[in-house]
Formats: structure tokens, sequence, C-alpha cells
């Protein structure tokens, strides 16, 4: 396995397993702060579009790329 195949592979997985731990942090800090099922679906709202933010980009710049 290449450098850039390894990168290729790894990257994905790293920023899933990121976003996947920042998931539970919010589901952590919802339940400690007592948010409720409103405050929680909110806070998940946030991190959803910062995600999805983040996905939009990777789209735009990989069709700008391609």
């Amino acid at each position: 396995m290449s450098y850039e195949e390894f990168e290729a592979l790894a990257l994905p997985l790293s920023i899933f397993a990121l976003v996947a731990f920042m998931g539970f942090i919010v589901w952590d800090l919802a339940k400690k702060s007592k948010a409720g099922r409103y405050g929680t679906m909110v806070l998940f709202f946030a991190l959803g579009l910062g995600v999805l933010g983040f996905v939009i980009k990777a789209v735009i710049l990989g069709s700008v790329d391609g």
C-alpha cells in the first residue's frame, strides 16, 4: 500500500471518527445539561449544519478540481 492509498483511506475514516466523537460530546452535553428533547435536537441540528457545510465544501472543491 502506497502512501497516497493510505492517505486516501485514512483521511475519510479519521474525519468520520472525529464527527462521531463530536456527536457523542453533544449527546453528553445535552444529557448533563438536561436540555430536553427540543434542546437536544437543536444541538444536533447545529452539529449537523457544521458537518453538512464540510461535505458541501468537499463536493464543491471536488467538482472544481475534477
